[in-house]
């Protein structure tokens, strides 16, 4: 037995209760470099907790999921918000929850255009990272140092993606 999800396009009213979208934003455009430059500003923060902890860079690069994809598990990360913004021009997915007493509740699936990123807010569940259709490398901007940043959740019974490349 399984549930069906549904995939939303990824805005950032949409999104805001899990963090922010990275995305150029005409509103926070200032031109730097004597005007040769365009620095879209402050398009996210960085949120790190905890004693000796540290804001890191990372590139990861994901395997494409096959689909439909069976969601199992969901993850997240109490000590640190996480960045994933694709380095490539290519679509991949947004899977989210809210917190139901301390679990996640039902996803939420958000299709984010290749030149979209997230900034998962500390604490929020969400799904690993999942690429779509090819291998895809992001830029992620992570929490690093000690105290358990990590806390899993498994659903007895799994909801389902369908391929959003058909849909």
């Amino acid at each position: 037995m399984s549930r069906m999800l549904s995939i939303e396009p990824l805005t950032k009213e949409a999104f805001a209760p899990f963090g922010s979208v990275i995305e150029t934003d005409p509103t926070s455009m200032r031109f730097i470099n004597g005007g040769n430059t365009e620095r879209y500003h402050g398009l996210a923060r960085v949120d790190v907790a905890g004693e000796e902890a540290a804001v890191i860079i990372n590139i990861f690069r994901g395997q494409p999921r096959a689909f439909p994809y069976a969601v199992t598990m969901m993850e997240r990360h109490p000590l640190g918000s996480q960045s994933f913004s694709p380095l490539a021009d290519r679509p991949w997915l947004v899977v989210v929850a809210a917190d139901e007493g301390g679990q996640p509740g039902r996803p939420r699936v958000f299709l984010a255009a290749g030149r979209q990123g997230v900034n998962y807010g500390r604490n929020v569940w969400h799904h690993p990272l999942m690429s779509i259709g090819a291998v895809s490398e992001f830029l992620v901007i992570d929490r690093e140092g000690p105290g358990d940043n990590l806390e899993e959740f498994f659903y007895e019974v799994p909801f389902v993606i369908p391929d959003p490349l058909k849909e």
